[in-house]
């Protein structure tokens, strides 16, 4: 997260660092489960994973949070909020908690 709060960060660079298809049509964002703050988080072309809200990789099972586009937007706008001042940690915990809400 702390990666897309700097000025110079961009998607196309985040997806050549985590080896993910810059190409594809939707990168989405899943989380080990069950779904808890501390766990690790799994990116995944739209491709690999047909959208479902379970997935498993390597033998790990996943759970979609949200695609790239809402996390983007989500980021931009707490960017444009600088008078919050949120830390990536109280970031982290919004996100999640709308996660579990609108689950």
């Amino acid at each position: 997260m702390h990666y897309f709060r700097e000025a110079d960060s961009n998607y196309k660079d985040f997806c050549k660092i985590q080896s993910l298809n810059v190409e594809s049509e939707v990168i989405e964002i899943y989380m080990r489960s069950p779904l808890r703050l501390e766990n690790d988080l799994g990116f995944f072309d739209i491709e690999e994973t047909g959208g479902t809200i379970d997935f498993e990789f390597e033998g790990i099972k996943f759970s979609n949070l949200f695609d790239f586009y809402f996390f983007l937007d989500a980021i931009s706008e707490l960017n444009n909020h600088k008078s919050e001042q949120l830390s990536d940690q109280e970031v982290a915990e919004r996100l999640f908690r709308y996660v579990i809400n609108n689950a």
